[in-house]
This record gives C-alpha cells, sequence and structure tokens, in this order.
C-alpha cells in the first residue's frame, strides 16, 4: 500500500515539527490551510498553539464545517495540546466566540497545567506505545475533565487524564513533536494506515 498523506493543520502553533515529526514515521506530510488541501490527506494532526485563535482562523479560512464533517465521517485525527481542546466536544472554560471540531466525547479545561512560565517535561506511560515512557513537554497544557464511555484513557499525569483516543481521534495534553521521539506519530501513522486498509474492504 502506497504511503499515507498525513496533513498539519498549518493556521497557528507548531506545525513545522509535526511535519518533521510524520515524516520520520513514514508519512508523507503537508501543511493544509484550505478545504481543498483538506481533501487531498488520508488524516490530519491539529497542532499546539492558541485554541482560540486556532478556532477563529479554521472559520475565517472556511476549513472547520469541512474539517468537521471529515472527522464525522471517520478521518483520522490527532490533536496535542490546543488540538486537544479542538477535538473535544465540550471545553469547560471555552472563551468568548471559541468553537471546537470534537469528535471525542470528552470535557477538557484550557490552559489547566498551568501558564507558560509553568511549563514543565514529564515522563508519561502511554498506553499503546511500547517501550520507555514518552517524554511530554507540557506548554499552557490542558487535561481532561471527564470522559464518555466510547472514550479510552491512554495516559494520565498527576492524576489527571493526558491522552485519549476515541475510535480514529486521538490527543494528547503534551507536545510529542517537540522530544525527537517519533512513537505517537508513529500510532498516530498505524491508525491512518489501518483505516484506509477499512476503507478499501
Amino acid at each position: 500500500m502506497s504511503t499515507p498523506v498525513i496533513g498539519v493543520l498549518a493556521l497557528q502553533g507548531d506545525v513545522r515539527e509535526h511535519l518533521i515529526a510524520l515524516a520520520a514515521a513514514d508519512a508523507v506530510a503537508r501543511p493544509v490551510r484550505r478545504p481543498e488541501e483538506l481533501a487531498e490527506v488520508d488524516g490530519l494532526v491539529i497542532p499546539g498553539g492558541e485554541s482560540t485563535t486556532i478556532s477563529k482562523l479554521a472559520i475565517l479560512f472556511g476549513v472547520m464545517e469541512p474539517l468537521r464533517a471529515r472527522v464525522r465521517a471517520g478521518l483520522p485525527v490527532y490533536g496535542t495540546c490546543a488540538g486537544m481542546i479542538m477535538l473535544a466536544d465540550k471545553i469547560l472554560d471555552p472563551r468568548s466566540g471559541q468553537e471546537t471540531v470534537g469528535g471525542i466525547d470528552m470535557i477538557v479545561r484550557r490552559n489547566a497545567f498551568g501558564r507558560q512560565n509553568e511549563s514543565f517535561e514529564a515522563a508519561v506511560d502511554v498506553k499503546g506505545v511500547e517501550g520507555d515512557p514518552v517524554e511530554g513537554v507540557f506548554i499552557r497544557a490542558p487535561w481532561v475533565e471527564s470522559v464518555g464511555a466510547e472514550t479510552e484513557v491512554l495516559a494520565e499525569h498527576g492524576g489527571h487524564i493526558v491522552a485519549v483516543r476515541q475510535g480514529n481521534a486521538l490527543a494528547t495534553s503534551f507536545h510529542p513533536e517537540l522530544t525527537g521521539d517519533h512513537r505517537l506519530h508513529g500510532l498516530f501513522v498505524d491508525m491512518v494506515r489501518a483505516n484506509r486498509t477499512a476503507e478499501s474492504l
């Protein structure tokens, strides 16, 4: 089977780092800003950044509704930090006018681990990632307050949920793209491959 094409929503945030990590995990990686670019990918990463800004720019660029539709239709999607907030069905403390893509039955709290100057790194055991714990970089990171029955908790830190999966949607509070450890991106690439195989049957 040909190499999967995975986009990175390139509206704001650490886009370049995700493109590098996806390429290292054997995917064809490309930036996505517009609906026609979204239509050409097999999966999508929503990077960290500022969730309110990403939300407003997604609407401005006309990509929010097509993205919601594709996620509902089963597009594999992975959100990190602000991307996790974008994939939440509900935000506990949304900014005025803030919207999400949705796709994971969870409630998230924005900036739950503190402000920028309270950023930290921690070893996180992630279910489905073999070997040593993943080094998680937490920068103004959210955490998951609660999940629905169909959402699988993959990791916790300090008693809080920091990684989840529901079907083809994956999300982490932290930034794996900043560490040089590409195992979580590899997990997502495997999800995309499995989805392509299922669609071809």
